[in-house]
């Protein structure tokens, strides 16, 4: 992170001092050289497993960041690929990296919580946003995905496994989150940024509870952990017909 490419320390601080919107504008020069960027195998994995299950015609990438995620969509959308981000800074890079071939590509600054669509996607997918939402606000956040698919279609949403207790990365996003935490308990504008904000089966309820039905993937492409379990599922939460 601290690379020559990557945000300095102190551009770090700045951002983190911000609210959400103005610390990610801050950042979006030099996000995809961060470990926030959702990795390439992920977004691998998940695009191959959507190839098994599509093709799709209208996709609609949420919290769509500097656009990683549109070059999945364009892989399994015949239509349409739209990206939505509250971040202009984010937008502008996303526009930099929009695929050239396939589907025509739109970019639409907009909040997640109040999606200025209406029954519009037969696919929506989201990469790593969950962590910006509060738990009160999931609710809302799944009904309004739900409002913009059109009945039958899918939200892709792909969660890692939670490290081991005890480990490195255990004890780091736990840091990091007290650290957020305590940020946010005596400086504002609040910046939502959390790896630990949500159980798997809170998720999974809240979705069912927003007239999803879900169904729990683990595709070959993210591979097993030592024990064997999945690294990585896929939350296809569809609505109904």
């Amino acid at each position: 992170m601290f690379s020559p490419e990557g945000p300095t320390p102190r551009e770090l601080a700045v951002q983190a001092l911000s609210s959400v919107e103005r610390g990610y504008d801050l950042l979006a020069p030099k996000f995809d050289r961060t470990p926030f960027r959702t990795p390439d195998p992920v977004l691998d994995a998940v695009g191959a497993a959507l190839e098994r299950v599509g093709p799709f015609g209208d996709g609609l990438d949420l919290c769509c960041g500097t656009g990683a995620g549109l070059d999945v969509l364009a892989r399994v959308c015949r239509e349409s690929v739209t990206g939505v981000d509250f971040s202009t800074g984010m937008l502008d890079m996303a526009r930099e990296h929009a695929p050239d071939a396939g589907p025509a590509v739109s970019l639409v600054r907009a909040d997640a919580r109040a999606l200025p669509f209406a029954e519009a996607f037969d696919l929506v997918v989201s990469f790593g946003a969950l962590g910006h939402f509060l738990p009160r606000e999931l609710p809302g956040l799944f009904r309004g995905v739900h409002s913009v698919l059109r009945p039958g279609g899918l939200f892709a949403l792909p969660v890692s496994a939670p490290p081991r207790p005890g480990s490195g990365a255990y004890w780091t996003l736990l840091g990091f989150d007290a650290v957020m935490r305590v940020r946010n308990a005596v400086w504002r504008p609040a910046f939502v940024m959390y790896y630990r904000a949500f159980r798997f089966p809170d998720l999974v309820r809240e979705l069912e509870v927003a007239g999803l039905r879900v169904e729990l993937h683990a595709p070959p492409e993210f591979g097993r952990r030592a024990d064997g379990s999945p690294r990585a599922r896929m939350i296809a939460a569809r609505r109904p017909r």
